[in-house]
């Protein structure tokens, strides 16, 4: 056995070891481009999602799985390492730094966020699907809970038995909204007054998307990003509670 299929097969059996390697490399070029090419304006964390996906296309045309990069055996260490269990790690690790007397200030306005910012990404995402032909109840409400977030598009779809291809589509308007607003964020921040905890909390809680939010966010003043990233993980959990219900039985209303 050559030294390559040596290394393979030790790379194969230790993948998530191969896996913080490969991202770790990911990292360091992202951030390398940000600061050398964007003077840092374009956070090193978006351009790495960027590449991601990019990556994962081509990975899935390639083997013609549904799992990107982790259908190759040497790299399925990354399934793993962006699983639930370490997402879930991830989102809560975002919360330390925050300030309560902080939360305190923003009061009614975070809470009206969270609400306004489910509404108004349902609608748009249901508007579009429905400019498309979408006319199901459950297609509409699936795609437009993926609009919403692309973490709430596969829940709900599970949950009122939408299509693969509608939660797929979900997913990827999710992730669309999640890439605009990370590589939007830190040129409109100045416009909207996006350098406060409190700005920052209700942005997120408009917004959602915690990756871009958090993403955004550090491009802008890394100083915000826990206040927005827990109004953003707060916004999940409320897609997650309004889209299969309140809102199903609104698209219902309509559609019938």
């Amino acid at each position: 056995m050559d030294f390559a299929a040596i290394t393979l097969k030790i790379f194969s059996k230790n993948s998530l070891v191969m896996s913080f390697i490969v991202i770790g490399i990911l990292m360091w070029i992202s951030y390398t481009v940000s600061d050398k090419f964007t003077n840092k304006r374009v956070h090193g964390s978006a351009i790495a999602i960027t590449i991601g996906l990019i990556v994962a296309y081509f990975a899935g045309k390639f083997t013609g799985g549904s799992h990107g990069l982790a259908d190759v055996a040497v790299f399925s260490g990354i399934g793993i390492m962006g699983g639930k269990e370490l997402l879930n790690y991830g989102i809560v690790s975002t919360a330390m730094g925050v300030r309560f007397e902080e939360i305190k200030k923003v009061g009614f306005a975070g809470v009206l966020s969270l609400f306004v910012g489910v509404f108004v990404a349902y609608t748009v995402g249901a508007v579009i699907a429905y400019i498309f032909g979408f006319r199901d109840p459950v297609e509409l409400c699936t795609i437009a809970s993926g609009t919403t977030g692309f973490l709430i598009g596969p829940v709900v779809g599970e949950a009122l038995g939408g299509s693969s291809a509608a939660v797929t589509i979900g997913v990827a308007s999710g992730v669309l909204k999640a890439v605009i607003v990370m590589l939007v964020t830190p040129y409109v921040a100045k416009y909207i007054g996006l350098d406060n905890p409190q700005t920052a909390m209700v942005f997120g809680g408009i917004l959602g998307t915690t990756s871009g939010t958090v993403a955004g966010l550090a491009a802008t003043d890394v100083r915000l990003v826990p206040y927005g990233a827990m109004t953003a993980t707060f916004f999940s959990g409320l897609g997650v509670l309004l889209c299969p219900s309140v809102l199903y039985l609104a698209t219902v209303a309509i559609m019938t």
